[in-house]
């Protein structure tokens, strides 16, 4: 068994998309990386890998964000676990989902994309969708709004202030999901409320 876990992170490369809703993905990471003490550089899968321990004995996490757009996160998430020997039941994805809460943190593995391009394109790439998920709620738009262009904006002024508490539970969940399996972080994040 290999003590080894992938974590990507999908969003958007570039500084215009880098406080997007659809990004959040690409924070946590971060701050997972930041957890590790590790720094990102380019890695010839078309990603910025960072790559550590968050204690001694623990797995090896490699951090990974695309250098493609979501889209095509396949192609980086499916080279990457070719390159370190991961299954698919070594890879995370963390990823921004619409169908839950702002704030909101559900885990999951295999099941659908719900729409959600960045994880079809991982799917396809892996060739199963028996992977992990870390869903971040990032929420529905208001009324007829378009969910594409919700994802694409910036989190509102309100959300930015709870934003670094999110990152740091995201990272939590996805800390626990490696730690101790996914019916022990479920039980942890499905359902809780942050207290005011």
């Amino acid at each position: 068994m290999s003590n080894t876990w992938l974590v990507v992170g999908l969003g958007n490369p570039g500084p215009g998309y880098s406080r997007n809703r659809h990004n959040i993905g690409y924070l946590v990471v971060e701050e997972l990386a930041r957890r590790t003490g590790s720094g990102f550089r380019t890695h010839k899968a078309r990603a910025l890998v960072a790559e550590g321990r968050l204690g001694i004995g623990s797995p090896k996490l490699v951090l990974a964000k695309s250098l493609t757009f979501m889209n095509l996160s396949g192609g980086p998430a499916a080279a990457l676990a070719k390159f370190f020997d991961l299954d698919a039941e070594h890879v995370i994805a963390v990823h921004d989902e619409i169908d839950i809460p702002f704030d909101t943190i559900k885990l999951k593995i295999g099941g659908g994309e719900g729409g959600h391009n960045g994880l079809r394109d991982m799917s396809k790439a892996l060739g199963t969708k028996d992977y992990y998920r870390v869903r971040v709620g990032v929420g529905r738009p208001p009324g007829r709004a378009d969910a594409a262009t919700h994802v694409l904006k910036d989190f509102s002024s309100t959300e930015a202030k709870d934003l670094p508490f999110l990152i740091h539970d995201a990272a939590d969940a996805a800390e626990l999901l490696i730690s101790a399996g996914l019916l022990e972080a479920q039980q942890k994040f499905h359902g809780a409320v942050r207290e005011a």
